[in-house]
């Protein structure tokens, strides 16, 4: 199974943030011949990653390579339900990676292009942002 979320981090919780730009890096394939690149901006949960790794690799029955090139640092902090304003930040809940435009999150190898088309055509659909399908 993949890691999901940071080993170690310096700080345990931050602030919200704001997702504005476009991606300054990772913009083209470096490792695989096809790749799946975000359109939108948003945030993507570890496991929406996961549930898309999965996917992937379900779907090629395992004869390719699949690279994962985003990885969820960002804690996101909930407070529990019914609870009163203040008292601080609530505790961590989840891990997500924040999306650009531009930015490729999955690279695939190894596969008929017709395959890694309908494979990432599936991870689309499990992400909560628009992609497309890129070739080499």
């Amino acid at each position: 199974m993949a890691k999901t979320q940071p080993s170690r981090s310096k700080y345990r919780k931050v602030q919200k943030g704001r997702i504005k730009g476009y991606a300054k890096g990772n913009t083209y394939l470096s490792f695989g011949e096809y790749g799946l690149q975000a359109l939108e901006r948003g945030q993507v949960s570890a496991r929406q990653l996961e549930a898309v790794r999965i996917a992937i690799t379900r779907f090629i029955k395992r004869k390719g390579t699949v690279w994962m090139r985003v990885f969820p640092h960002k804690p996101i902090t909930k407070k529990p339900a019914e609870t009163r304003m203040g008292k601080g930040k609530g505790n961590v809940e989840y891990f997500t990676s924040i999306i650009k435009p531009g930015v490729i999150l999955f690279e695939l190898d190894g596969v008929e292009v017709n395959i890694a088309r309908e494979a990432m055509s599936l991870a689309d659909r499990k992400l909560g942002i628009k992609c497309r399908f890129i070739l080499r």
